[in-house]
């Protein structure tokens, strides 16, 4: 896949909910093309209809699963949808989201955005009762639990078994009529409420990771599913609850550095807001004698437009991004070095001529990338190549929903910054401090989490050791 290729932290799911619109269907299908962004490996929708729910879901990208006959075989005025990177779980159509089942509870389905860290804990019990699964991924133990449930009613069920769960989990869940959405007590991954006036019916509502997601569709953004919040849309209207106990925040920092769109709100904040602040930041905090500054698309883009604006060096898009590469079956030759980012990135030659460059991107993973980038920049005729992160270090892996490589392949977690400038060839190097990067997100409460950054995990990893084990062999 060409994600891995290119040494980057992978997307790792996107979530969306539609209740009570006519076209559910199309309604989910286009907040997904939305959310494309958050997961290019597989994509599913599953509507309800006459007490019936029906599924479809594939491999490959939205636009090329939903086509017109495939959404008119998915009627009904309630749907959820899910666009899939893997963090858990292989890389097959049997883990494609969502997951439905027909169980005492009735029929439910469900997709999920996150990593539940006892999963196989909970596996390995639901099992020895005689569950029997058909996936690899942790989101279908949620079902398990939910089937075995004393509760009587859906969201009883739900509530049993979400109270089972650790880790991160962005959770919407379809049954026969009504959509449930639900979320971690810590918040680790987003999800927000919207709603969507209908011609001859009621107001519909809307859940989705991002709301790029709404922009689309011509919802309104309302809020955001509370860390901990249980929200029910059925014939009755929305209701909501709180299912655990109030718990210290730790919503994902990575989603404003990188993951979301810059034209959504993630966390009740503009993420654009807060990567041209990144920049400004970094810009104070690490100046440069140059010329220009140039950032690699897509994802430096806002933090570089803030390191222009507060440095007062001209911003110019040297590097010019394919955006319609996927896999390549040519085998290159050794002599086409770094072929993998020619393919996606291209200099543009009289820009970089002779000048001294600031380089703005988002982070440092093994390395590798940026340097055939930093390389790619002086070919083209850069004198000087000044490396800028609009992040700290990343020293950990991630264990709530971002893949992340295991530490030993994390650059910064083994080597110095100027151990990582003199392998990436860089002239210099500097990465944003936590400090600036709280600052830029507004975490004056301390909501977020930091753990790829400080190694300081917000939940008791108990079994840390099986995590580890089950990233290191995929």
């Amino acid at each position: 896949m060409w994600a891995k290729m290119l040494d980057k932290f992978h997307d790792e799911c996107g979530v969306v909910a539609i209740y009570g619109h006519p076209e559910a269907s199309k309604m989910a299908y286009l907040g997904l093309y939305a959310l494309q962004h958050r997961g290019q490996e597989s994509a599913g929708i599953c509507t309800a209809h006459n007490g019936q729910i029906f599924t479809h879901k594939s491999m490959g990208h939205v636009a090329d699963i939903f086509t017109s006959p495939v959404l008119k075989s998915l009627p009904g005025e309630a749907a959820i949808g899910h666009t899939r990177y893997s963090t858990a779980g292989d890389t097959v159509l049997l883990n494609a989201q969502p997951f439905s089942v027909v169980c005492n509870k009735g029929k439910i389905a469900v997709a999920h955005n996150g990593n539940i860290t006892n999963a196989g804990e909970l596996r390995t019990e639901l099992g020895r009762r005689g569950s029997i699964f058909q996936a690899s991924s942790d989101t279908e133990v949620i079902l398990h639990l939910m089937a075995h449930s004393s509760e009587r009613t859906m969201t009883g069920a739900l509530r049993d078994a979400l109270l089972q769960l650790e880790g991160a989990f962005s959770l919407v869940f379809l049954a026969e009529n009504r959509v449930i959405v639900a979320r971690d007590p810590h918040g680790f991954r987003p999800l927000a409420v919207g709603e969507m006036e209908v011609s001859g019916h009621r107001n519909c509502y809307v859940f989705a990771s991002e709301t790029c997601a709404f922009d689309l569709i011509g919802a309104v953004y309302l809020h955001e599913v509370e860390p901990g919040e249980m929200v029910s849309v059925g014939p009755e209207g929305l209701t909501r609850e709180r299912w655990a106990p109030e718990q210290p925040r730790a919503q994902c920092v990575f989603e404003h550095v990188y993951f979301a769109r810059p034209d959504s709100i993630v966390f009740g904040r503009a993420v654009a807001e807060s990567r041209e602040q990144l920049g400004r930041l970094l810009a104070r905090e690490w100046p440069a004698d140059a010329d220009l500054v140039v950032p690699v698309p897509d994802s430096g883009v806002a933090a570089a437009i803030g390191y222009a604006s507060e440095s007062g060096l001209p911003y110019r898009q040297a590097l010019i991004r394919n955006h319609y590469i996927g896999r390549t079956f040519i085998e290159p030759s050794q002599a086409i070095r770094d072929f993998g980012v020619k393919l996606k990135l291209n200099p543009v030659r009289h820009l970089l001529q002779g000048k001294r460059v600031v380089l703005v991107d988002d982070s440092i993973v093994r390395g590798t990338t940026s340097r055939k980038i930093v390389r790619m920049v002086r070919q083209a005729g850069a004198r000087e190549v000044h490396l800028r992160i609009s992040c700290p270090p990343t020293i950990s892996p991630c264990f709530y929903g971002v893949d992340t490589p295991n530490r030993g392949e994390l650059i910064a977690s083994n080597h110095t910054p100027e151990e990582i400038r003199r392998f990436v060839e860089a002239d210099s190097l500097g990465y944003l401090s936590l400090a600036s990067l709280r600052r830029a997100v507004a975490d004056e409460r301390h909501e977020y989490c930091y753990a790829c950054y400080t190694g300081d995990y917000p939940t008791e990893l108990v079994n840390i050791e099986e995590l580890i084990g089950a990233r290191e062999k995929r």
